[in-house]
């Protein structure tokens, strides 16, 4: 029920891979009245694939967390979180309301034995393929210790998700010099540089993107700073190159020859192909889709819950953690 075009881009979405993928179940959960419309004339078959589980209430985008959870407690966002908890279902996917979402899964499923504070995880294009970023907005302010927690389950989710054997980690900071950064930085690359995690140092702004690392670490509050950047930086070229298309008869015919050079760039960082950032550190599976995403988009959330649970990330975090040891006290 959440995000600009629910609940039809989510159900729309979840039916075409549905279709796409045999083995898959959908639980869709929402207000009935809403859902039932958009299952009509649909197949048999396809049908049998879909549970509806009914919701009486929807938090707002807007909506505080602290509201969301206390007043709101037969949500479809909070139903969701508790299928996955009852095992009925293996993740959960929703584009509502991040601050609630991430405090309605905390609240319910908890935080894996280890694991300090859960932290959002998401990847974005790269040169050579694509980077895992984390923390992008669930922790303003981190102790060292969060830190190293971020790059333990960083690491797995690399190996798991993207089949990486020895993911290369890098702390976000202001640059590579050891002696740069704050305090917190500084310790956290002392006590990872000691760990058996496959960390290449400090990394700054400009290596996010640039292939030499497959994980970058930083505290929320960088992180979505950075993210919200990158994305303002991609509508901005988009839009100067659309506007120079446009400039004269000239600039249209060029563009005209290389409209397969354009499409092949388009689909190279096509957003949508990174849709779904996942929750890690909680005792099960929750993603995030953009509030923007189109159906494309949101099937490629549901197909990263898909490749989570068939992975088992969260049991594995929490057996990585295990053999990780971080001081208690930070700083």
């Amino acid at each position: 029920m959440g995000g600009d075009s629910a609940p039809g881009v989510p159900v729309r979405a979840t039916l075409e891979l549905l279709r796409a993928e045999p083995a898959l179940e959908a639980i869709l959960v929402g207000l009935p009245d809403a859902l039932e419309p958009l299952l009509e004339h649909r197949s048999e078959s396809l049908r049998r694939r879909v549970t509806l589980q009914p919701a009486t209430q929807v938090v707002a985008m807007d909506e505080p967390p602290a509201d969301a959870l206390r007043r709101k407690r037969d949500s479809s966002m909070r139903v969701a979180i508790n299928l996955v908890h009852e095992g009925r279902a293996a993740a959960c996917v929703s584009a509502g309301n991040t601050g609630a979402l991430m405090a309605t899964a905390k609240f319910v499923l908890k935080t894996l034995p280890g694991v300090d504070r859960p932290a959002i995880i998401s990847a974005i294009p790269s040169l050579g393929g694509q980077t895992l970023m984390l923390d992008l907005g669930a922790n303003a302010v981190c102790t060292a210790r969060q830190l190293c927690e971020f790059a333990v389950m960083g690491d797995v989710v690399a190996s798991d998700v993207l089949g990486l054997e020895r993911p290369r980690i890098g702390l976000l900071n202001i640059g590579t010099e050891d002696i740069k950064g704050s305090g917190t930085l500084k310790l956290a690359h002392q006590w990872l540089r000691a760990s058996p995690l496959n960390y290449v140092g400090f990394v700054e702004g400009t290596d996010i993107m640039s292939g030499r690392v497959d994980v970058v670490v930083t505290d929320g509050f960088t992180g979505n700073v950075s993210l919200k950047t990158m994305e303002g930086t991609a509508r901005m070229l988009a839009q100067v190159t659309r506007e120079e298309i446009r400039r004269s008869v000239f600039s249209r015919v060029m563009a005209l020859g290389a409209a397969p050079l354009f499409r092949s760039l388009a689909a190279r960082v096509d957003p949508r192909r990174y849709n779904g950032a996942s929750f890690v550190g909680l005792q099960g599976i929750v993603i995030k889709s953009h509030g923007g995403a189109d159906e494309t988009a949101f099937a490629t959330a549901i197909s990263t819950a898909v490749l989570e649970a068939q992975q088992g990330v969260p049991t594995r975090i929490g057996r990585v953690m295990a053999e990780h040891s971080f001081p208690e006290h930070s700083e």
